[in-house]
């Protein structure tokens, strides 16, 4: 085959020098180094062919004759064999040029004609040969990123897209990303329902945050909104690629850096920290009230308690007394006289019994009575229950030694420890 098609021999059309051909004789012009004639070039390429296939080689005549100058090409003898086993090991190849190998992370989209037909998983996969199938390798397990708002770093800021306006008419500088990657079934839809589905998550992530930034107020989107403005903007975004057919699922949207314009900054800091000075403010008034208010609480249950307390005990005191009286009315109406004296040594026995004076009731005797007053005195101090019972059993003692009509009688002055005359019978309210 070398010696067929090999065009750098200079015998070509000249002959060969097996001896099947004489060499070429010069040409018109004198010299042999000159092209050779068309006719011994398509001449010698027949021989050779001829004689690879066992073909004697022909020598041509002169330009006259019945073949024109020359003998056409002949088929060798057995070429429908050689031609059969030529066209199977080509259809051979052919079908062999239909395995491919799809990578991990890719899937291979077919088409027919150039409508689709089927995805392929990755692995070795075997599709029908061009020009019948063609394939595209996509990439489904890639994270696609990109910007919306600046360019690499925050500095190299993007205003058309960055600026936005929120509900309250202010406008603020927001600059976000946003990752994405291809669904496992959505190559299909990824190239072929858009014509640039990149382009298309794009504009449809800048419209999203257009919509949700412009319902939101300011503050809301600077200090506390942040997470919750990137979600629903990724929420948002993924329907409308879902509408669209992408076959896009968005990963994450997050707000790199949000802030006002950079010409109305100063005013802007100027503007929250007033804020913060009336926040500081409310807060300190709300502490203060917090703390006043229990307490004047507490005093108005306090005093409300005492003034129970005290109705209460007015009341209790009221039924007592009220309890008592008649008590002492019922034994009155039995025995008037006893009661009469019982009374009046309860009543003298309580106004004795936190007084420093001793009275002495010396109607039996008019001999002076020495009595232990330092030891009396000193019982009094220490315990008004254990001078309550002296008193009372010296105002018995004496007591004993009056008549018993005695409370009706006209009052008789007494002689106290010193020297004082004094009524012995101070008024008993109840001798009239």
């Amino acid at each position: 085959m070398s010696k067929i098609y090999n065009l750098n021999d200079p015998g070509w059309g000249r002959g060969n020098n097996n001896g099947s051909e004489p060499p070429r004789r010069p040409n018109n012009q004198g010299d042999g180094g000159g092209p050779p004639d068309l006719d011994e070039v398509w001449r010698d390429f027949n021989n050779r062919l001829g004689s690879l296939f066992g073909r004697k080689a022909k020598r041509g005549g002169g330009s006259g004759g019945g073949n024109n100058g020359g003998s056409r090409p002949q088929l060798p003898k057995g070429s429908p064999k050689s031609i059969a086993v030529i066209v199977v090991i080509a259809v051979a190849l052919w079908l062999a040029s239909g395995f491919m190998i799809v990578q991990e992370g890719q899937v291979a989209v077919v088409t027919k004609f150039g409508k689709y037909t089927k995805t392929l998983p990755p692995g070795l996969q075997w599709r029908l040969p061009y020009p019948i199938e063609a394939h595209q390798s996509v990439n489904i397990a890639q994270l696609r990123t990109f910007e919306v708002g600046y360019r690499g770093t925050a500095r190299n800021k993007v205003l058309p897209e960055s600026l936005m306006l929120t509900t309250d008419e202010n406008i603020v500088d927001l600059q976000f990303v946003v990752q994405y990657r291809l669904m496992p079934t959505g190559a299909p839809d990824y190239l072929f329902k858009t014509s640039q589905p990149d382009e298309s998550v794009r504009q449809a992530a800048e419209t999203a945050m257009r919509e949700i930034v412009g319902k939101k107020p300011m503050d809301f989107v600077l200090y506390s909104g942040r997470t919750e403005v990137a979600t629903e903007v990724q929420s948002l975004a993924q329907s409308i690629l879902d509408r669209y057919q992408t076959g896009i699922q968005i990963s994450t949207v997050a707000i790199q850096n949000v802030q006002p314009p950079e010409q109305v900054q100063a005013a802007f800091d100027d503007a929250v920290k007033a804020g913060q000075d009336r926040e500081r403010q409310i807060n300190e008034g709300n502490a203060y009230a917090n703390k006043v208010l229990p307490e004047a609480q507490g005093q108005i249950a306090r005093m409300m308690q005492e003034a129970e307390g005290y109705r209460a005990t007015v009341i209790g005191d009221a039924t007592g007394d009220t309890a008592r009286f008649s008590s002492i009315e019922v034994e009155y109406a039995k025995a008037p006289q006893i009661t009469r004296e019982r009374m009046y040594l309860a009543t003298m026995q309580e106004i004795l019994q936190n007084t420093s004076k001793i009275m002495i009731d010396s109607q039996a005797s008019n001999n002076m009575l020495y009595l232990p007053l330092d030891k009396i005195m000193n019982q009094a101090a220490g315990g008004s229950s254990n001078f309550s019972a002296s008193v009372e059993s010296t105002t018995g003692a004496a007591a004993a030694t009056t008549q018993p009509s005695r409370p009706s009688a006209p009052a008789r002055p007494s002689t106290s420890s010193d020297g004082t005359t004094v009524n012995s019978s101070l008024a008993n309210p109840y001798s009239r």
